[in-house]
């Protein structure tokens, strides 16, 4: 039993990475990812974009005959909203904020002008540990020493996994 619950929860991870990084790109696609109409209705069917987004748990029982189990219909709802927040963003034609790139130096600026308010997480992209930062006040200092130090090495780098624009 929990194997097969960790199995699921790496099955939704999958599902929320194909859903961001493969189902609908920048530009404007027509076609679902064929693993992920596979993960939902257990065939190679090709889905438009417009026809994955109208599937409902139900729908998908009458063609397969199978009920999706409440987690599952979760994530059919999660993969529908991230296609959905792609298919805004091509339309803008704009890419998401996340594609800019950061800057070592500015960072490390951030960090040692008002480190200690958390500023430069904030920058990066850790929301959660910029305001527990900012709460704390970089951890009475310590925290905020220890980042000037991490970014300076370039030991910490954005959240999203990018390297640093300008490097130092």
């Amino acid at each position: 039993m929990i194997k097969r619950f960790h199995l699921f929860l790496l099955a939704i991870f999958f599902v929320g990475n194909i859903a961001t990084a493969a189902v609908v790109s920048p530009v404007k696609t027509t076609a679902v990812d064929p693993a992920l109409s596979r993960t939902f209705t257990g065939t190679d069917k090709t889905f438009s974009a417009e026809d994955f987004l109208a599937l409902t748990p139900k729908k998908i029982r009458e063609t397969t005959g199978r009920k999706l189990k409440l987690k599952e219909s979760i994530a059919l709802k999660m993969a529908q909203k991230q296609i959905k927040k792609q298919m805004k963003a091509a339309e803008k034609g704009k890419a998401p904020a996340s594609d800019k790139p950061k800057s070592q130096v500015v960072a490390l600026i951030l960090s040692l002008v008002i480190g200690t308010l958390g500023i430069h997480r904030f920058y990066l992209g850790y929301t959660t540990i910029g305001i527990i930062q900012l709460l704390t006040l970089g951890g009475c200092g310590i925290w905020t020493l220890i980042d000037i130090i991490r970014i300076a090495l370039g030991d910490l780098g954005p959240a999203d996994g990018s390297a640093y624009d300008p490097e130092l």
